[in-house]
């Protein structure tokens, strides 16, 4: 073995410079074909043009609009459900919830809601977001309700 037969395990491959010069197999056209819209530097059509159709996304207006990778999404969970899963005089907060199945993504905040039904446990909750109606229900029951600032998870975009 010489130093001039050495190779690395994985080699890097150089990239295709295009049009410079037919000798390289790379010239002329460049891989862009006879010329046209598609030929032009910055050329092509926008994603989602079907060439004068009318696109799916103006066809079926339910897939319209905009969705933001941000927002966070509260799990819900019911009055009558907590009664069901917890004895009188709880403590509840995200870990309980966790521990009781009621909760399972954990990126995700949970809000407590009312749903009508009559509570009769006293119920102590904490850490997690709670309607007014619920808040006022559990209060009426003899339970607490305490309100701490739920911190929001953070934004994947990078602050300037």
């Amino acid at each position: 073995m010489k130093l001039h037969e050495l190779t690395p395990k994985n080699k890097k491959v150089a990239r295709k410079r295009r049009g410079q010069g037919n000798a390289t197999g790379n010239g002329t056209y460049g891989g862009r074909g006879m010329n046209g819209q598609n030929a032009r530097s910055g050329g092509g059509v926008r994603p989602g043009f079907e060439g004068g159709q009318t696109p799916l996304i103006k066809r079926m207006p339910k897939m319209r609009g905009f969705r933001s990778p941000n927002k966070v999404y509260n799990q819900v969970v019911k009055l009558a459900v907590l009664e069901e899963a917890f004895k009188d005089g709880a403590n509840i907060d995200f870990a309980a919830l966790v521990e009781a199945g009621l909760v399972t993504k954990k990126g995700m905040g949970v809000k407590i809601l009312n749903d009508g039904s009559e509570l009769k446990k006293k119920l102590n909750v904490s850490e997690v977001l709670i309607s007014k109606t619920a808040k006022a229900a559990i209060e009426k029951a003899g339970g607490k309700v305490e309100l701490t600032v739920v911190e929001k998870p953070e934004s994947k975009k990078k602050k300037a």
